[in-house]
């Protein structure tokens, strides 16, 4: 993404708003918390191209391809070309962040006591599905390396050692630098709270997504899961009937960033690109910066 010149009121993580709707900056006064703020909808994508187009990555070689990596390419391209759903909100101001990061939580072995991780994911805005599958796939297997602990769980251990009404306190100062947006780069670059989306796969569970809350603390204003494949027999144009594939999807967003018609506008794009695929192939003509 296009680098800014630093202004002041830009934190680590993002450059400050200006040329906003009033109506947009005064909404974080009005509703102070994500908690306040969020907006729940859901909808079903219809992926019997994208099933297609899974099963011909696989004959390329990209053997665990899957439906993730899609919905990852998607939402990239999606940012793009409407940056306004990458904002966030933090002490009662709106930034556009200067990068697209992915949190999502990962298990090191598919066992009920396996460790979870934290994985966090940084992609540009011209990445194709194949350069998520790449990068995503080389995070998750050093994630779940045995005898390597991520930056996250050295700082999760770290945490763990101070006592718990003495870390009351440290959440206090932690919430304050957060507010001011001094919080510490390292903190951030390992932090789950702090990123574009968080995105959870409820099918590889094998049950319906959940609305999964965002969190007051950090500044992830877009949570996503999606559900299990399910098959369904529709009538098309010609009165005939065929099968369809859909995964049904979830999402809950902070209303604040943006307003409910660039919102609608973002997500319609995003299933246009999983019910046609192949267009993330090429890489966007253009990157469409949002205001300064």
């Amino acid at each position: 993404m296009k680098k800014r010149k630093w202004k002041p009121g830009d934190r680590y993580d993002g450059y400050k708003l200006k040329n906003i709707d009033p109506i947009i900056r005064l909404m974080p006064y009005i509703m102070r918390y994500r908690s306040d703020s969020l907006n729940m909808f859901s909808s079903s994508i219809d992926i019997t191209n994208a099933e297609k187009y899974i099963k011909q990555k696989h004959e390329e070689g990209y053997t665990h391809f899957g439906l993730l990596h899609l919905i990852l390419a998607a939402y990239v391209r999606t940012v793009s070309q409407r940056p306004a759903i990458n904002r966030f909100v933090s002490g009662q101001k709106i930034y556009a962040r200067k990068n697209i990061e992915i949190c999502m939580t990962v298990k090191k072995e598919m066992k009920l006591d396996a460790p979870e991780t934290c994985i966090k994911m940084v992609f540009e805005p011209d990445a194709t599905p194949v350069d998520i599958y790449n990068k995503f796939n080389d995070i998750v297997q050093q994630s779940k390396t045995e005898d390597e602990n991520s930056s996250f769980d050295k700082t999760i251990k770290l945490l763990n050692y101070i006592p718990g009404f003495i870390f009351k306190f440290v959440m206090f100062i932690l919430r304050t630098l957060d507010y001011f947006g001094i919080l510490p780069r390292f903190l951030l670059k390992v932090s789950p709270f702090h990123a574009s989306m968080v995105i959870t796969s409820m099918g590889s569970l094998g049950i319906p997504p959940i609305y999964h809350h965002i969190y007051d603390f950090g500044n992830i204003p877009l949570f996503v899961a999606y559900g299990k494949r399910r098959k369904v027999r529709e009538m098309n144009a010609e009165g005939e009937t065929e099968e369809k594939v859909y995964s049904d999807i979830c999402v809950v967003t902070d209303e604040r960033i943006c307003d409910g018609y660039y919102y609608a506008s973002a997500f319609k794009m995003l299933q246009r690109l999983i019910r046609s695929p192949e267009k993330l192939d090429t890489p966007p003509e253009e990157i469409i910066e949002d205001v300064e």
